[in-house]
């Protein structure tokens, strides 16, 4: 079966702690103010607007440091990262089977998720006999903004 490690929803923060203490990692102000960045959107941002969040919170927080918290959060489960062919990533907290709604034209992220997308999804694992260990499902299409002529 293919279980979603946060349930569909973010983790939040006493959990998340739990989790990079159970991994062997420290439970850090910076890591924190990151996930708080992360957590409280819903437009899967990228990594300098994560930056642009969490230094309001820890003033001495650098982008390098963004990056390898963003790289530990994947390394660990937390996080998605969401990279396109222009070269450009986006993260996505949400770690449970559901696809991606990406409008090409401006780049706005939505999530969508369904019974019937994770029962598909379940049934194709259990066909392949597989323990997966990501996954990523988009669907482009232009958003209302950008579809008005």
């Amino acid at each position: 079966m293919c279980k979603p490690e946060t349930g569909g929803k973010t983790m939040d923060t006493q959990r998340l702690m739990e989790r990079l203490r159970e991994k062997g990692y420290r439970v850090t102000p910076q890591r924190l103010a990151i996930w708080k960045a992360i957590d409280s959107r819903t437009d899967h941002p990228t990594a300098e607007q994560i930056y642009e969040q969490a230094v309001k919170e820890v003033p001495t927080i650098t982008l390098a440091t963004v990056y390898q918290v963003i790289h530990l959060f994947k390394t660990i489960g937390l996080l998605q990262e969401l990279g396109f062919s222009d070269g450009s990533s986006r993260f996505d907290p949400n770690t449970a089977i559901h696809i991606n709604i990406v409008c090409p034209k401006c780049r706005q992220i939505r999530d969508y998720e369904s019974a019937s997308v994770a029962k598909l999804m379940n049934q194709i694992v259990a066909e392949l006999g597989v323990e997966p260990v990501g996954q990523r499902l988009d669907l482009y299409i232009k958003c209302e903004k950008c579809g008005k002529p």
